[in-house]
């Protein structure tokens, strides 16, 4: 058997092995090892002296010099200390409150919450036993359809792996070595708009077969409006917002209101009403920080750069002077005007309409999203505006983690050591993974096994539209009987080199395994999103039935992803806008 034959042997073992239930890292050294020092091999020289000894310890060094991978720990310390000082059932409350009109509205929320604590927390499996807690038990006694409430759970849990801040990404930039940031600025649009395609299907299912989401009977659609806001709004408006602005100047008649905690005080009124201006200030802060960025910002920077009267080498004196700043182009400055109008006619429709029901909506939304909410965009935003590193910017959320925690009073020395012992536990893991990853490469190149399936590629003549279908359909494939870890780890190094050869980039080709993987989470016999909901479901909910209603998912994504290659701008806008 030549050397290339026993790369592709070797190949093919550790899919085998790994599926037996092997541990994935110490299966990749143990055969890295095996198979190296066939390939070291040299009868004149003691055993000993094999150099796969020599390569394991490089390829160890080099895996653990990583600087990628020291935020690793950072962000899975924060997704873990998120999960044990979870607030997940009041935002589930609060947002399902909010859609409480829209069809299917449990279903809706689910989603919306899988995805934004999946951002914060990056852990599929803590997301789906929460929801699965949180979640599933309401949606069928409620009458939902078990695949459609299976589906969305599972579904949605898995979208924290794909949007940023994911572990998954920081892997894929260590082994493609690619900037994290730019993977992260990638990564946004395509997960949010497959979020948006999954909305889009439940609510398309529910309108076209009600009975399998039926509407919610009144009692849980209420909204627990206190006694003083009601008799608030008989004293001064029907519209809160209108009737607070009275109130703060003339706040007698208010103050002698009970709130069944003693009367009603003036500063209570002042959170109100900043409660009532959250929507205004959240849209207003937006378009400003929008407006800084694009137009402001430049000509700042520009300036910085480029001071007045410092001549170029090589330049004459008459071309001296500070640099020309070209603007944003006007297309902008149009669809900012009207995205600006859109908003406020939004804006204005909704304080029109505001009661005491909707103040108090928003108010349980500003106690339960509203900190993570904030916690998630500033991990984001320092790191793709170039303020931190990804790896300060994980310290950043993991201290912000705790804050909240705290302030929550939900995480106790308990939840912390667990944390803690999880975060050491799964970085462990990693690291491992990577050290044996590393050398299982690095002997799987020697025996000509690259090579090999390199030649054969390039042998099929392939377009790069049909390398990319085959790439991506061979990752598909392995999904099913595989985690992302050993495709990442394993298989995604043998497709970077030939990037290059058919001209496509590697953030757009990673971006696309990201979404690809998702079905890694959905597809049987390996799904494991679909075990994690079984553990915490009814006993009436079966296996299969959780897998019926992660099919139509897996083809969401196949769609996703037709949709990403079709049109890369969105994948790659962002990070050439930011970048360049």
């Amino acid at each position: 058997m030549s050397d290339p034959f026993l790369g592709l042997t070797m190949l093919g073992l550790i899919v085998v092995v790994i599926i037996m239930g092997f541990p994935t890292a110490f299966t990749l050294m143990g055969l890295g090892m095996l198979f190296g020092f066939y390939a070291f091999y040299d009868p004149a020289e003691p055993w000993i002296d094999n150099r796969v000894f020599d390569l394991m310890v490089q390829r160890t060094y080099g895996a653990m010099t990583n600087d990628v991978l020291i935020s690793i720990p950072l962000f899975v310390l924060m997704g873990y200390v998120m999960e044990r000082g979870a607030l997940v059932d009041k935002m589930f409350y609060s947002i399902q409150l909010s859609f409480r009109r829209v069809p299917a509205s449990l279903a809706v929320a689910a989603l919306i919450v899988c995805t934004f604590w999946g951002i914060a927390s990056g852990l599929v499996g803590a997301v789906v036993v929460l929801m699965g807690v949180i979640a599933m038990n309401p949606m069928l006694r409620a009458g939902y359809d078990v695949k459609l409430a299976s589906g969305v759970i599972t579904a949605g849990g898995t979208l924290g792996i794909l949007i940023p801040p994911s572990v998954m990404i920081i892997v894929y930039a260590a082994v493609a070595g690619q900037s994290v940031v730019k993977l992260y600025a990638a990564a946004i649009f395509p997960g949010f708009f497959l979020a948006l395609l999954y909305l889009a299907y439940i609510l398309g299912w529910a309108m076209i077969n009600p009975k399998i989401a039926p509407a919610l009977p009144e009692e849980q659609t209420r909204v627990p409006v206190p006694a003083w806001m009601r008799s608030f709004e008989a004293l001064y408006s029907r519209n809160m917002p209108a009737g607070l602005l009275v109130a703060l100047f003339s706040p007698s008649r208010a103050m002698a209101l009970d709130t069944g905690e003693g009367p009603l005080t003036y500063w209570k009124l002042v959170k109100n009403a900043c409660a009532a201006l959250v929507p205004f200030s959240l849209t207003a802060v937006t378009l400003a920080l929008a407006w800084w960025y694009v137009v402001i910002h430049p000509q700042a920077s520009a300036e910085m750069e480029a001071p007045e009267g410092l001549e170029q080498l090589g330049a004459s004196a008459a071309d001296a002077g500070p640099a020309a700043v070209n603007g944003p182009p006007t297309s902008f400055y149009v669809s900012f005007a009207v995205i600006a109008v859109i908003a406020a006619a939004v804006l204005a429709r909704y304080y029109r309409n505001m009661s005491a029901d909707r103040l108090q909506v928003v108010k349980l939304l500003v106690s339960s999203v509203m900190p993570l909410g904030i916690l998630t965009v500033v991990v984001l935003a320092v790191i793709l505006f170039g303020i931190t590193t990804a790896t300060e910017s994980a310290a950043v959320g993991a201290a912000g983690a705790f804050l909240l925690a705290f302030q929550a009073r939900t995480l106790n020395w308990k939840r912390t050591k667990e944390a803690v012992f999880l975060t050491a536990k799964t970085t462990a893991m990693v690291c491992w993974l990577f050290v044996g990853s590393a050398l299982f490469s690095g002997v799987f190149a020697l025996l000509g096994g690259q090579a090999l399936i390199e030649q054969w590629v390039l042998a099929l003549n392939l377009t790069p539209v049909q390398f990319m279908i085959l790439s991506q359909a061979i990752i598909f494939i392995l999904g099913w009987p595989l985690e992302w870890t050993e495709i990442i780890i394993i298989f995604v190094p043998i497709f970077l080199p030939m990037l290059r050869h058919f001209d496509i980039d590697p953030i757009l080709w990673g971006v696309l395994v990201f979404v690809n993987l998702q079905a890694a989470f959905l597809s049987p016999p390996v799904a494991m999103s679909a075990y994690y909901l079984k553990g915490v479901s009814p006993p009436h909910v079966t296996l299969n039935q959780i897998f019926a209603g992660m099919m139509p998912y897996m083809l969401i994504v196949i769609l996703c992803m037709l949709i990403m290659y079709l049109w890369p701008g969105i994948t790659l806008w962002l990070p050439d806008y930011l970048y360049g």
